[in-house]
């Protein structure tokens, strides 16, 4: 009877970011992706309050997703990252961090919002120069800053519990599995390929290793004898993405019709024989099906020679479509066309600890490849393989935009350095041009570059000190115990991205984040010196993150009332 009951009035809150539940649940939402943040992250555990699936991570998309409030303003943040997560793949934390810290510094302050929005334009439009100090050209003459952008999305994510060589492995695989998935002499418009990743549990990292082709489980030992035995020729392929086990309801929709006394079980068997001896006769040597194939069928294909795959799923369908050429069979009552089957250069066999895989090597040039990821236990090897789908499409994304920004927590000290000395030059224009008083404007402006340089110090979870040099404005950490005034006289020191080195011979000071120092314009760093970066980001997803955490701190800001239905 509940539908007769009264409804509940809704609930209206009068400018939210007033209310102290709702700040109070922003900041530990800001403390929780915080302490994740960086390459010395801390690990959350994640499960419900009903049993189930723990996951052990630190990445944005698997915490935001797991992290349920009941607060509107706080389904806005996780909505807008996610989506970010889900187009680019990177810089997640990022974003939140950052968007957070705005909505906390303009909170404090009182700012307008299009403060933040004129210097988000300042800094996109410095990113974009040629000549932007924290921008790096990528080499495609050469795997190496590949490897370093690799290697930088693979050691930020502390849940793989990967050593250095470990890392340095991962992110070598990763780089030659994406150059496999570049088509070489692929005339026109140019489609890139797939990587197909396989886990490996129990063994060590360094075993794991990429194969141009297909590797495909198999469990039918009858399969890998023939298949041993088949490695000269071209192999002829047949792909079904219907089922082959025999059943009335897999025939499609329509009217059956059937006469008394007649066997249907035996009447689609013939048929489905019929079409198994016109596939042996077409010279088919591969038979592949996305579901279930009639045992019977099994034994007479075996019984020809025939290497026979099934319940292959849907996620291998269309690799196996790209890597053979083959059309996938949809139904079982036409003639299968010439133009249906495809070749396979050769099949083999490998293991991989207890997984016997096939082999499947294509006859021409392919991008697909195998990926075979190794690791000790199943929470480590399930972050490995998103840490690898993330990298993977981080690569991708240099496709588009040849560069990287500097990582370790440089680009985002420069930017702030930058946009300090850029707003004391235009200061009575802009405040003007944006309605506000020269004291807002630089308010604004404070709070905006305080926001990226604590994105920066979030980097480092030890208790160590941040820095920033006051020549290129990098950024720098030094241990709890050591001292700002030992760094001119030591050697060996190097700043997050670690295209700066400090020594004796080098004229530089510099100043604790978030900290009082004049203001200066930072110098470039020069191009054509030796040392190269060590840690780099992506540009596209990490512009792409600026945009959508000012974006979405302003809105978040500009929220006036919120209105929940309660019933």
């Amino acid at each position: 009877m509940s539908r007769f009951v009264k409804k509940s009035p809704s609930i209206c809150t009068d400018r939210p970011l007033d209310n102290t539940d709702v700040c109070t649940k922003l900041r530990l939402l800001k403390q929780l992706l915080r302490s994740c943040f960086g390459p010395t992250g801390r690990l959350k555990h994640v499960h419900n309050n009903i049993g189930g699936h723990v996951v052990t991570t630190s990445t944005s998309s698997v915490l935001l997703t797991a992290a349920t409030s009941s607060q509107p303003l706080i389904n806005l943040i996780k909505s807008s990252i996610l989506h970010h997560v889900s187009r680019f793949s990177d810089c997640g934390l990022f974003a939140a961090v950052l968007c957070l810290s705005l909505i906390e510094e303009a909170k404090q302050c009182g700012l307008r919002r299009n403060v933040n929005k004129h210097l988000l334009g300042v800094c996109t439009a410095y990113l974009q120069q040629e000549d932007c100090g924290c921008k790096v050209p990528l080499d495609f003459c050469s795997s190496q800053d590949l490897i370093t952008l690799s290697r930088s999305v693979v050691s930020s994510k502390p849940a793989c519990v990967l050593t250095e060589a470990e890392a340095l492995h991962i992110s070598r695989l990763a780089v030659r599995a994406f150059l496999l998935t570049v088509p070489c002499n692929s005339p026109g418009t140019v489609t890139l390929g797939r990587i197909v990743s396989v886990g490996v549990e129990g063994h060590p990292v360094l075993n794991s290793e990429v194969f141009p082709g297909l590797l495909v489980e198999m469990h039918d030992v009858f399969c890998l004898k023939t298949a041993e035995n088949l490695r000269s020729e071209p192999l002829r392929v047949v792909l079904f993405s219907a089922s082959l086990a025999g059943d009335l309801s897999e025939l499609g929709d329509g009217i059956i019709q059937v006469h008394p006394g007649v066997d249907t079980d035996s009447q689609i068997l013939d048929q489905l024989l019929e079409l198994c001896e016109r596939v042996i006769e077409d010279g088919v040597k591969l038979f592949v099906c996305q579901k279930v194939i009639h045992p019977v069928l099994q034994q007479y294909l075996r019984r020809h020679g025939v290497i026979v795959m099934e319940r292959v799923g849907i996620s291998l369908m269309e690799p196996l479509a790209l890597l053979t050429g083959a059309l996938p069979v949809a139904t079982l009552h036409t003639t299968i066309p010439a133009k249906a089957y495809g070749t396979v250069k050769e099949v083999s066999v490998k293991e991989f600890g207890s997984k016997t895989m096939l082999h499947l090597e294509p006859s021409g040039e392919s991008a697909i490849c195998t990926m075979i990821l190794c690791h000790r236990n199943e929470t480590m090897l399930s972050e490995l393989k998103v840490v690898c789908q993330q990298t993977e499409h981080v690569l991708r994304l240099t496709l588009r935009e040849p560069s990287a920004l500097l990582g370790g927590g440089c680009t985002e000290t420069h930017l702030a350095a930058y946009i300090r000395h850029k707003s004391m030059e235009e200061v009575t224009e802009k405040a003007s041009a944006l309605g506000c008083s020269q004291t807002e404007y630089l308010l604004g402006v404070e709070g905006f570059c305080r926001s990226l340089e604590s994105v920066a110090a979030a980097l480092h979870h030890d208790g160590g000190n941040s820095l920033i040099d006051l020549t290129h404005a990098h950024h720098w950490t030094l241990p709890a115990d050591a001292m700002t005034e030992n760094m001119e006289d030591s050697s060996g020191l190097c700043c997050g991205c670690g295209l700066v080195k400090s020594g004796p011979k080098v004229d530089m000071k510099w100043t604790h984040l978030n900290t009082e120092h004049p203001q200066f314009s930072p110098a470039a760093v020069l191009k054509d010196r030796p040392v190269q970066p060590h840690v780099l980001d992506s540009f596209t997803a990490k512009i792409n993150a600026l945009q959508v955490a000012v974006e979405t701190a302003n809105l978040v800001l500009d929220v006036r009332f919120v209105i929940q239905d309660t019933n």
